[in-house]
Order: C-alpha cells, then structure tokens, then sequence
C-alpha cells in the first residue's frame, strides 16, 4: 500500500467515525473563528471572478462560509465518508464537493480543465501528510491556480507540538477529540516553518504574503478556556516568468 492510499484510508475512516454534530472534531471550529478571521488576509488578493477550491475540506463547514462570499465554492476531500457528510450538511447545496486525493496530479488536471484557473483555501493539509506526498499536493495546487489563481495556507507551526502534546500527556490521557486523531493515524507530522515557502517555490510558486495567526480549535482546557494552536499562514501565485 503506497503511502498516499494508507492516507486515504485512515482519512476515510477518522470521517467515517467521527461524531455527528457541531464542534465534534478537534479543528471543525465555528467559520466566524477560522476561515473569517483568514478572509482579511486573502480576499484582496483573490479574483473573485475565478472560483474558490476549498482543499481538503472535511465535512464542509469553512466551505459554506466561503460560498456566501464567492459566487462558485467547490469543497474537496479524499474522504468520501467526509464528502457525503458536507453535501448532508449543506441541505440548500450553496457549495458543490467533490471526492480528490490530492496526491493524484492527474485528477488535479482534469479539475483544471473542468473549473478553470481557481483559487485555493487550504487549512492544515500539508503537515497531515507523509512527507513524501506533499511535493505532489503542491503540484496540485499550482495546477488548480494556473497564472490567475492564488493560494491562501494555513499550516501549524513548530511551536504547536508543545499545544499539542500537552494534550496527548495529559495524566488523564488525551481528550476523545485528540485520540480520534492518533487512533486512526492521521497524527501531525512534523515540519520546519521554513520549509513551505521552499516546497512551494520548487513548484513556481512564489510568497505574495505571509503571517502568523493562531487556529482556535473546538478543544477546552480543563479551566475552560480554548485549546489555540499557533500557525504560519501565507498567500501565493504562481511564479511570473
């Protein structure tokens, strides 16, 4: 089994379990505390002529947001389980989804040719990935963008291993949220800060902005307060020749 197929599978399965309901899944955090705070970020430069592709969607929730603002959104996941569950959510179909692996540059392409040049969102993707498959999801994304689109990401800095194992180390135990992670083996890798900006720009694309944003997670402490993971976030096009 390749590694993007035993990534598939275990997405497939985390979704397939994951508890119906608002605020069941340790990132799905409420579009006013996620892609809201980003829009700010990337609306200036996104071509609001051009549609948005929502990489790595899950069951939609930053999906929706995004497809009251842009006049066509399309979620995608290589969860099918993940899929069906957005288009449940979306009863008034405000967003269309589709099921991609992002490693599969060939059905990249051919979602190229459907849309067009689009822009992409993409929150926290790259650094669930084996290391081996992320030079093939930013082929990917550089195929989606073309020379118009452009790319906002969001990916966990390297402090956030802290956050999160002191969620793992808990004397308790790790939280159901966070062991749903771990148990179906979609646990974060690790990834040096500088190395996105690199990754991009051997495919041609090139910073056009970059920050520094905490994620705010639907996880609380046992005082109450909100598990924030910190990230690194950035806009990218492709490279002018």
């Amino acid at each position: 089994m390749s590694a993007s197929s035993q990534g598939s599978t275990a997405w497939e399965g985390f979704w397939r379990d994951a508890p119906a309901g608002e605020g069941e899944v340790f990132w799905d955090a409420r579009p006013e505390q996620a892609v809201a705070l980003h829009l700010p970020l990337f609306e200036e430069h996104f071509d609001p002529a051009l549609p948005v592709i929502d990489l790595g969607c899950g069951n939609g929730t930053q999906t929706r947001f995004l497809a009251e603002r842009y006049p066509r959104v399309i979620g995608v996941d290589v969860s099918a389980s993940a899929i069906d569950r957005a288009r449940r959510e979306d009863p008034a179909g405000v967003a269309e989804y589709r099921q991609l692996d992002a490693t599969d540059t060939g059905r990249a392409a051919a979602l190229h040719t459907d849309v067009g040049d689009a822009n992409v969102y993409m929150r926290g993707v790259l650094h669930q990935c084996a290391p081996e498959d992320r030079p093939r999801i930013v082929a990917t994304i550089a195929r989606l963008l073309g020379t118009r689109g452009r790319l906002f990401l969001v990916e966990p800095s390297e402090e956030a291993k802290a956050v999160l194992m002191s969620l793992v180390q808990r004397p308790e135990g790790p939280p159901p949220k966070v062991r749903a992670i771990f148990s179906h083996g979609i646990a974060p890798a690790e990834m040096p800060d500088g190395s996105i900006p690199d990754l991009l720009a051997a495919h041609g694309l090139e910073t056009a902005g970059s920050g520094r944003l905490p994620l705010i997670t639907t996880q609380t402490r046992p005082d109450g307060s909100v598990v924030e993971v910190p990230t690194n976030w950035l806009v990218a096009r492709a490279r002018e020749v």
